[in-house]
């Protein structure tokens, strides 16, 4: 209890670091292979002239996904490697970003560990929570994980466009998810085809007018 009470106001102090400073932030989670650097370069790509965005990309080892997206988008990147962790609290997040500089930032992605149970369980000071479900990987996800899909603001249902080849029923996934959280967005998607995206990119732009008071 102790540790999460440490957390939460590590979190709210970043939360007005990051406000003081116009930046705005989001936090992306999903399990690994459901396509969190795929969608992502895409997004950035269709939002990059308009707004200066960097990226923090969270895993055990390597650089793989921090390297892909700055490779195939040219913005700003830094890997994070956690030292074994399942998660990333607010702490990291906070010093890491003081490491990384994020001055003259617009956007900042978190591009959490790929893991549906550790990181919804911590709050890293974001001003969003996103979290990707690809089709693969089943609808009764929601029934399995219920925090990670109630902590989010927005759900992405990625690789619709495999929905004929697996036994995923796309109404039901809606069902489960807004049963646990009635307030979150859904927005189906896919990163192969851009089917979704522009959706995707006015809901976000929406949201960080908002922040903006735009």
């Amino acid at each position: 209890e102790n540790v999460y009470a440490s957390n939460d106001k590590e979190a709210e102090n970043l939360r007005k670091y990051l406000k003081d400073n116009h930046i705005f932030m989001v936090n992306v989670m999903s399990s690994p292979g459901s396509g969190k650097t795929s969608t992502l370069s895409k997004l950035i790509n269709m939002m990059k002239e308009e707004y200066h965005i960097a990226l923090m990309n969270v895993d055990i080892e390597s650089s793989i996904d921090a390297d892909t997206i700055s490779t195939r988008t040219g913005v700003r990147t830094l890997q994070i490697n956690n030292g074994g962790l399942c998660h990333i609290d607010a702490d990291m997040t906070s010093r890491a970003i003081k490491e990384f500089g994020v001055e003259n930032t617009d956007l900042l992605i978190l591009e959490n560990i790929g893991n549906l149970v550790c990181p919804a369980e911590f709050d890293t000071g974001a001003h969003l929570n996103i979290m990707i479900l690809s089709v693969p990987e089943g609808d009764d996800k929601p029934l399995k994980y219920p925090l990670m899909f109630s902590k989010c603001d927005l759900v992405l249902i990625n690789k619709i466009d495999t929905l004929s080849f697996f036994n995923f029923d796309l109404e039901k996934a809606k069902e489960r998810i807004t049963y646990l959280n009635p307030n979150v967005k859904i927005i189906p998607i896919s990163a192969r085809t851009g089917a979704g995206l522009e959706e995707l990119k006015s809901w976000l732009i929406s949201k960080m007018e908002s922040f903006y008071g735009r």
